[in-house]
């Protein structure tokens, strides 16, 4: 009996393959790599990365330097080459193996003329988390400017967007002005790699000066718009020092919202965007709300747990050493968790728990900034559900939706609806 049922399961493994299975995704770096970077061959060219950018268990300079080939000048954004820099924290310009690494988190958000003198192209690998106010792609736009301004041509090393390619959410940043956190009028949450977020910035002109840029991107292979990041095969590489787990990031776009106010958003603890809390007030209270909601993938366990100072990755966050009560943010369901409608929901519920007295200084300055809009804000304030609010962006993302149609890559499936926004 017992060699029967192997008998099964291998024919079933053989002729019914599991999805979820299925071949790795190849980044373009992958692909590049296997070409042996024969479009590198002879050319003096930037890289504009951090420690994100891994080939095949190595890193792409690596990777470059097995081939012979090594860049002439190597630009990082926020948290630097290593992604070691706490949040926020400017750095200055340095070298890695004799090679000159410029920041563009520091004295200089973009390339200089200078810097860009005598070469031959630009290459961008660097890995997003998929949410606006993520500062790589403002950097991504920055560097596609100065390589326009300077008529050189600029190559996309493409990635997975780990929320995946369907899921698009929040407020479209409009009317409120740019800034480097919330530089380009999409949702919070765009759905797009940053291959086709770079051909849109192009193509839409959220830029100026974008034009004449002579744009490339090196396409991934296997890649599936409804995949997020466990079902690609890859491994999850931390992309700054507090999503060092996917299920960080996963939730970042909606947690990542309580940076801006005076809740504490996990930082200074072993699971940043997955812990919230707030001195004093009820866990279980939090977390009996917040499950009567019904949020898709999601669990809310009552904790209690204190911040403390971890330098590195968060050397003074919010209440340091000080006990909070709150929840734990559980995952039970990766692909139905919708993170920005629950940041909203968090949010909401957060500002009905805490004393009506610290409700004035529950938001910063920052907070309309990165939701894109003040009527998230306004919303919380005004006590409206959290499903009131989300409900107020269905149009801006119905627009964008379309608007993205023409700049999409990867065409595997039909668009599919996200929740929330009806047809």
């Amino acid at each position: 009996m017992l060699r029967c049922i192997l008998v099964v399961s291998l024919l079933l493994a053989i002729f019914c393959p599991n999805p979820s299975h299925a071949a790795p995704v190849k980044t373009g770096a992958e692909i590049l790599s296997e070409e042996g970077f024969q479009s590198l061959k002879g050319k003096r060219f930037a890289l504009v990365t951090n420690q994100s950018a891994m080939v095949s268990g190595a890193h792409l300079i690596e990777a470059m330097g097995k081939a012979g080939l090594h860049p002439a000048v190597i630009f990082t954004p926020e948290h630097g080459l290593k992604g070691a820099a706490e949040d926020g924290v400017h750095l200055a310009d340095g070298s890695d193996a004799g090679i000159p690494v410029k920041s563009l988190y520091g004295a200089a958000r973009k390339p200089r003329p200078e810097d860009l003198k005598g070469l031959d192209l630009v290459l961008f690998d660097i890995q997003d988390v998929g949410a606006r106010f993520y500062t790589y792609i403002s950097t991504m736009g920055l560097v596609m400017q100065a390589a326009a301004q300077a008529e050189i041509p600029l190559v996309v090393l493409d990635r997975p967007n780990p929320l995946g390619g369907s899921y698009v959410s929040g407020f479209v940043r409009r009317e409120l002005p740019e800034t480097f956190t919330s530089l380009y009028p999409i949702p919070l949450a765009h759905g797009m790699t940053v291959g086709e977020l770079a051909g849109m910035i192009k193509g839409e002109g959220m830029l100026p000066g974008l034009s004449q840029l002579e744009l490339s991107v090196v396409r991934m292979r296997g890649w599936q718009r409804s995949m997020r990041w466990p079902d690609t095969g890859l491994p999850w590489v931390s992309t700054s020092p507090n999503l060092a787990a996917f299920e960080s990031a996963l939730l970042y776009p909606g947690i990542g919202l309580l940076e801006a106010t005076s809740a504490s958003e996990g930082r200074g603890s072993a699971e940043p965007f997955r812990l919230v809390g707030w001195p004093g007030i009820d866990p279980q209270a939090l977390a009996l709300s917040l499950n009567g909601q019904g949020l898709a993938g999601l669990h809310f366990e009552p904790v209690r747990f204190t911040p403390v100072s971890l330098p590195g990755k968060s050397s003074a966050p919010k209440y340091r050493n000080r006990e909070l009560g709150g929840v734990r943010i559980e995952i039970t369901d990766y692909r139905q968790v919708l993170p920005v409608e629950a940041g909203v929901a968090v949010a909401c519920a957060l500002y009905a728990a805490i004393p009506e007295t610290a409700r004035k200084v529950y938001f910063k300055s920052g907070f309309d900034d990165m939701a894109g809009s003040a009527l998230l804000r306004r919303g919380v304030q005004g006590g409206e559900p959290a499903g009131a609010v989300i409900a107020q962006w269905n149009d801006e993302v119905r627009h964008f939706l379309n608007l993205r149609q023409g700049y999409l890559l990867y065409h595997d499936e039909p668009e599919r609806r996200q929740q929330g926004v009806p047809p």
